[in-house]
């Protein structure tokens, strides 16, 4: 029987959930299936308004999520959208708690192009509106800007400060400073936080320098910030303790080899390597029972079980995803929604960390 032991159960569904939303104001950008919005809900929240490009997406999202206020439209047309929206959303939306933004990661995203990708624009094969990707951080800083929300988060792969990358990182907390933020920046992994999934991410969040003075500590001999905890050590969750090992059959080119596994190997790939000693096509990677369960990707064929010949099945995907057991992904993939978006319970632990060192003593301030 399913027992919880953590601060927020990976085993939930939204008809249950107790949605307190006494919490503050939240406005999601690149939304997409609303993991990280599931989050801020479940740390207290009120998620008032998204922001979503993919049509399909959006109608996946607010089949799950009830917003005040949804844009379907590219980040760079939100303001305009914004300031056309009439008094009580433009008082409402210039009134948040926190802005939170996880834009589009896979031009930095160490398995994808990276370099190759950036300056140009994506193609999606699910159909959205082409775009440049590796510029979106900035147009959410415009927007943050705009906003001037209490509290900017912004989440990405880990891939964004490694290499190249970290250029863009520079040029994102010049871009805060100037937008009146002090900017940090944790590299956290999803295992650590009650998630049964092994996945690294790195999250910026940005406090408005009229609210810092009484948060200040001295960071290092030249730096001030103002003080967060952000250290998390829950009890990690392994694969055997939800799944049920019962996905889609590999094929048979891959049962060849899945049937030469031994504990040494990581993925299909070592396999061939081994018998073949040759590089493979297949780089599906092993999910094995007493480890914690591999980063979850938009594609289904990505993960194999090692006890079972099927790829990681649905009803998994969901759990180590935190995903509520009910979702309605209105005919689209579980693979696909959980793949893209935070695990809503990785989302809870830092929203819950920004209110409990931030926003509940500012809201104290402002009531005093």
């Amino acid at each position: 029987m399913y027992k919880n032991e953590h601060k927020f159960p990976y085993r939930w569904t939204k008809k249950d959930a107790n949605f307190t939303k006494d919490k503050g104001k939240v406005m999601s950008c690149f939304c997409c299936g609303g993991g990280s919005s599931f989050g801020y809900k479940l740390a207290g929240y009120d998620v008032v308004a998204c922001n979503e490009i993919d049509p399909k997406v959006m109608k996946m999202y607010l089949k799950n999520h009830d917003v005040k206020y949804s844009f379907n439209c590219d980040i760079r047309e939100l303001i305009t959208n914004i300031n056309m929206g009439g008094h009580i959303m433009k008082e409402e939306l210039h009134n948040l708690d926190i802005l939170d933004a996880s834009f589009p990661c896979s031009v930095f995203s160490i398995a994808g192009d990276r370099q190759k990708a950036w300056g140009k624009e994506k193609v999606f094969r699910e159909g959205q509106k082409a775009q440049r990707l590796d510029d979106l951080a900035f147009y959410s800083i415009d927007l943050a800007k705009e906003l001037k929300p209490k509290v900017v988060v912004f989440e990405n792969v880990q891939g964004l400060l490694q290499g190249e990358a970290i250029e863009y990182v520079k040029e994102i907390y010049k871009q805060m400073d100037n937008a009146g933020y002090i900017l940090q920046h944790w590299l956290l992994n999803a295992r650590n936080m009650g998630v049964p999934q092994n996945r690294p991410r790195v999250f910026f969040l940005g406090l408005r320098k009229d609210l810092c003075e009484p948060f200040m500590v001295q960071k290092d001999l030249f730096e001030r910030v103002p003080k967060i905890d952000m250290d998390f050590n829950e009890k990690e969750i392994v694969l055997d303790e939800f799944s049920d090992y019962n996905g889609r059959q590999i094929p048979k080119g891959m049962m060849k080899y899945w049937e030469y596994r031994n504990e040494k190997d990581n993925s299909i790939g070592d396999i061939v390597k081994r018998m073949d000693n040759r590089l493979s096509m297949f780089n599906n990677m092993f999910l094995k029972k007493n480890k914690v369960c591999n980063t979850i990707s938009a594609m289904e064929d990505r993960l194999v079980y090692y006890d079972n010949p099927s790829y990681l099945s649905a009803h998994d995907t969901i759990l180590a995803s935190t995903f509520p057991m009910d979702y309605d992904f209105n005919g689209m993939k579980p693979w696909f929604a959980c793949g893209m978006c935070v695990p809503p319970v990785m989302m809870a632990n830092v929203a819950t960390r920004i209110w409990d060192c931030w926003l509940s003593k500012i809201k104290k301030e402002e009531c005093a």
